[in-house]
């Protein structure tokens, strides 16, 4: 069915009000409205933003909203391209929803004024969509993730339609160009759908876009390839544009819902082939033709505000001010800066207007998990270090239940790595997602699966940031070394939660968790590329009221760590899990005081009594291995000296408080590491960290920190810690060495011991050569008393 052709000329107004307001925001500061000659005290010192797609913006959101008019659907407003929310920023005015969250912006001159002045100002809102702005779950200061979040959000949120409009310069981006994938995983019986408009301007910041110069058979042919059904918008006529456009969408919803409808009744037995629309119009469409003889409209040159220097320039005053007119703000707005009343009418009402959908504020529809009890999926400690498990794998069972209990509000992202990484146990109760052709033959595979598996951790995590900013509860799971591949995805969500905790109209949404397993200490079979322990390092430069990172050193303080993480809020959670078969040191009740301290001394891997000669810290599950393994060699053959050992759970309450929420206060940090004693401490990351971590600590330069070196290669798990000097007899010489310096009467039987340790890694050298495996007493270490080994 056509549009309202009688009511195109009022939506073409609307248009102009929404891109006069748009073009408004970058320039002025004062009058708002056009009301006295231009002149350049009422400019602003310093223009900011991107002009290029905010008319194209501005079209679509016109045109949903008389689509939402008509079909009271819900829809979710993504903006993909980048710098671009005076667009977004003019409908939210326009539809009311932003002075109702910001009630200074008010609906007349006063409230104009304050609305252009914060645009990219001090004090203001960004240029880019961010958390201010209502009805927004996408930060648009990076490109490549519009798609993904759409799709993350309308997972198990079927009555829900995303309108992700995607740029042709972001869709060069390597995270976009597999997010167009994602209609693999959509279930059109349980999820809701995304409306991917690609909109193809031709403009980047200095020079054409790779799609903008394809003709239009081949973007079809391309995207019906991918499995859409692309239907073409083209022009520069408003009048033409608007309506196809609104016949377009109409076509496209009328197809949703047809597909919605089918798999409801008839089940999900092939991939939909899903609609989209492909929106060509001018780059900086209505925006100024021509300036100094140069053509802007429909260039890149358009992209970036035009007239930057209009301030400056008499010339340029004089086209800014023609430009601003153009649009005629004096027939759209009455006297007192309001909207026309028959303009208003064409936005739709309550939290139906975009701007104000409760998806956009997931922290409102948020429902807590239903957990199952962690302790009983413990694994029983007689005596630490005497029994072996593996941690994954007992997680696996815990997070099949989560699964079971928490059917339509949780799942696990992973790029093909859920076996891997041992959690196979949620096999048992749902299948990977797949909504395309499957085999008899296929494992685990089916289209109500809720394990989302695909190999871009740039999809995974896209996904799961649309899902929980939506609404509801996830967990990202990856081996470590391809982490690192999400260091600006994950940067970017931790700014959005950092600004996100600030407003207070923003509900509390659930944390992102990341498992990360397969980690740098046994990656023996995918060796040297696979090693690397870097995404520590991305994460704990963020703010500390949003970042948590847990290095749980057995299986019983990982079930602890993954119960708290998932009932958390507004955090990025970091956990790093041994998958391997590994000893376990706490039963469950030391494990839950010990994950609820954050670091404990571990007395009965001590025999300092109370006055230690050298600390042994560490943190993370094989650095506590070869730390446990070197205080039980130091009791055994140095008695004589008293070693502490420290374990760190909760890495940031290293950190001093003034700098980290979980920072442990001096007194306490004192009782753990003393203020004068050395300490050797054994890190799973890069050893850097934990200076950076203790800097402001009593006498920080006593710390010795072993860790990560970038030495790797495909080896036993033994030889990584050699190979980076981290092994428990290299702990053991470097603690004799420091401790040493306090006791020098201690000093022959020490230096004996140092051959000897040093004659062990020998040994291990040429034995691990030799048999290709490493020696018995290592692979069969278990804790003892030392005294009586």
């Amino acid at each position: 069915m056509a549009p309202d052709i009688e009511n195109i000329d009022l939506h073409i107004d609307y248009w102009n009000a929404a891109n006069y307001l748009a073009a408004a925001q970058f320039y002025l500061k004062e009058n708002p409205l056009l009301l006295v000659p231009l002149r350049p005290e009422h400019l602003k010192p310093r223009i900011r933003g991107h002009w290029g797609s905010a008319p194209g913006l501005n079209l679509v959101y016109v045109q949903l909203n008389r689509l939402i008019q008509k079909t009271n659907a819900q829809f979710l407003f993504i903006t993909g391209p980048g710098h671009c929310s005076s667009a977004i920023l003019a409908n939210l005015y326009l539809e009311g929803t932003y002075s109702e969250f910001y009630p200074e912006i008010s609906q007349d001159l006063d409230g104009l004024t304050l609305f252009c002045r914060q645009f990219s100002s001090p004090g203001g809102v960004p240029s880019h969509v961010s958390a201010m702005t209502p009805g927004s779950i996408h930060e648009g200061g990076e490109l490549g993730y519009s798609l993904l979040h759409a799709f993350g959000a309308v997972f198990d949120h079927p009555e829900l339609i995303a309108a992700a409009v995607v740029s042709d310069g972001e869709a060069e981006t390597g995270p976009l160009a597999a997010s167009w994938q994602s209609i693999n995983f959509l279930n059109p019986a349980r999820d809701g759908a995304v409306l991917p408009i690609f909109h193809v301007n031709d403009g980047k910041l200095s020079g054409p876009t790779i799609f903008g110069r394809m003709e239009d058979k081949d973007i079809a042919m391309f995207f019906s390839g991918m499995g859409y059904e692309p239907l073409f918008v083209c022009g520069n006529d408003p009048r033409q544009v608007h309506t196809e456009l609104g016949v377009a969408l109409e076509k496209a919803y009328a197809t949703i819902r047809q597909i919605q409808q089918e798999a409801k009744e008839k089940g999900v037995h092939s991939k939909p082939r899903w609609p989209m629309i492909v929106l060509r119009t001018p780059d900086g469409w209505t925006g100024p033709k021509e300036v100094d003889g140069v053509k802007i409209e429909g260039t890149y040159r358009s992209h970036r505000s035009p007239l930057m220097d209009a301030r400056e320039n008499p010339e340029h005053l004089k086209l800014l001010e023609s430009w601003l007119k153009s649009y005629h703000p004096e027939k759209l707005f009455d006297e007192s800066g309001k909207l026309r009343k028959d303009l208003s009418n064409l936005a739709p009402k309550g939290s139906l207007r975009m701007g104000a959908s409760p998806y956009a504020n997931g922290g409102s529809l948020l429902v807590d998990l239903v957990l199952p009890d962690y302790t009983e999926y413990q694994v029983g400690v007689k005596q630490p270090g005497n029994t072996v498990s593996e941690p994954t794998h007992v997680l696996g069972k815990y997070l099949r239940d989560v699964l079971r209990r928490n059917p339509t509000n949780f799942r696990i992202f992973c790029p093909d790595e859920t076996d891997s990484n041992r959690l196979s146990a949620v096999f048992e109760v749902t299948n990977r997602c797949f909504v395309a052709r499957t085999n008899p033959d296929d494992d685990h595979l089916s289209a109500d699966g809720r394990i989302m598996e695909i190999l871009s951790e740039h999809c995974c995590q896209g996904w799961l940031e649309g899902y929980l900013l939506s609404g509801r509860h996830g967990l990202l799971v990856s081996y470590e070394a391809f982490a690192m591949i999400l260091d600006s995805m994950a940067s970017q969500h931790a700014k959005w939660l950092k600004l996100y905790r600030e407003i207070p109209w923003r509900k509390p949404i659930a944390s992102l968790n990341y498992l990360l397993s397969s980690h740098v200490w046994r990656q023996e079979y995918d060796g040297y590329t696979h090693q690397g322990p870097g995404f520590i390092d991305t994460l704990i430069n963020k703010k500390g009221n949003v970042i948590r990172i847990y290095l749980p050193p057995d299986t019983n303080t990982l079930l602890s760590v993954m119960d708290h993480c998932l009932r958390s809020r507004n955090y990025v959670n970091l956990i790093i899990a041994e998958k391997q078969p590994a000893l376990n040191w706490l039963n469950m009740e030391e494990a839950r005081a010990h994950c609820a301290r954050g670091a404990s001394i571990w007395t009965w891997a001590s025999n300092d009594e109370g006055n230690p000669n050298i600390i042994l810290g560490c943190a993370g599950d094989v650095p506590t291995l070869e730390t446990v393994a070197a205080s039980w060699l130091l009791q055994k053959h140095f008695p004589e000296l008293k070693v502490k050992v420290v374990n760190v759970v909760d890495l940031m309450t290293l950190s001093p408080p003034a700098y980290h929420p979980h920072g442990m206060d001096e007194q306490r940090f004192i009782h753990l590491f003393s203020a004068t004693q050395p300490v050797l401490f054994a890190f799973h990351g890069y050893p850097r960290m934990v200076h950076d971590l203790i800097h402001g600590r009593p006498n920080p330069a006593r710390f010795h920190v072993r860790g990560y070196q970038e030495e790797g290669t495909t080896t036993t798990s033994f030889d990584m810690v050699v190979l980076n000097k981290m092994s428990r007899y290299h702990l053991a010489i470097d603690a004799i060495k420091y401790a040493l310096k306090g006791v020098p009467h201690l000093r022959t039987k020490g230096e004996n011991l140092i051959v000897f340790f040093e004659r062990k890694i020998a040994e291990h050298t040429t034995y691990v050569r030799a048999h290709l495996d490493d020696m018995p007493e290592i692979k069969n270490w278990t804790w003892s008393n030392p005294s009586a080994s």
